[in-house]
């Protein structure tokens, strides 16, 4: 760290140390208050999509030229749409935390009127067969988290880089944290 950066700590803890109580406490009521705004938003959104997970990011090429590492994708998942084939949808697979991207190659309707689907990426050679559960030849509704209706080219490097990186991602949301703990306005 450099000088002027140990300085600004420096000046900060000082801020802080001058604080009273009340002054205090309305800084962690602040920061209270901005988490708590973020996940009402976040709830909200998934109420108004329909998806768990509304916005997600893509965090491989397989589904190349469509759409890119680091893009963010908005999602939406009505239970009264039918899902179509040349849809991209975004799916969990069981045993897996992390969802995958991909495009709706097959459909299978029974006669009973459940729809059972087939995915693959885009760049990737052949179907995602191999990506699902032990024993799972085809996708349902309920393994399904949303179709992508638009997204943002890129933004969502920034949440790869943080994952890549843990530190640096404990120390932007530090610093974030210190900051709206002492700043006073």
């Amino acid at each position: 760290m450099g000088v002027a950066s140990m300085l600004q700590i420096d000046e900060m803890l000082g801020d802080f140390n001058r604080m009273n109580k009340r002054q205090s406490l309305y800084q962690v009521l602040s920061f209270a208050m901005i988490v708590s705004s973020a996940l009402m938003i976040w709830k909200g959104l998934m109420v108004a999509t329909g998806s768990e997970s509304p916005i997600v990011v893509v965090l491989s090429g397989s589904m190349e030229p469509a759409f890119h590492r680091g893009d963010l994708l908005f999602l939406t998942n009505y239970k009264e749409d039918p899902v179509r084939v040349g849809e991209i949808v975004v799916f969990k697979v069981e045993g897996r935390d992390i969802p995958i991207v991909h495009r709706v190659i097959k459909l299978h309707e029974k006669e009973d009127g459940s729809v059972k689907f087939l995915t693959k990426g885009d760049n990737n050679n052949v179907d995602d067969r191999g990506l699902y559960a032990p024993n799972q030849l085809w996708l349902t509704k309920k393994d399904i988290v949303g179709r992508a209706r638009g997204f943002l080219p890129y933004v969502g490097i920034i949440t790869i880089f943080m994952n890549e990186y843990p530190k640096v991602k404990w120390a932007i949301l530090s610093i974030l944290a210190i900051f709206v703990l002492l700043h006073r306005e």
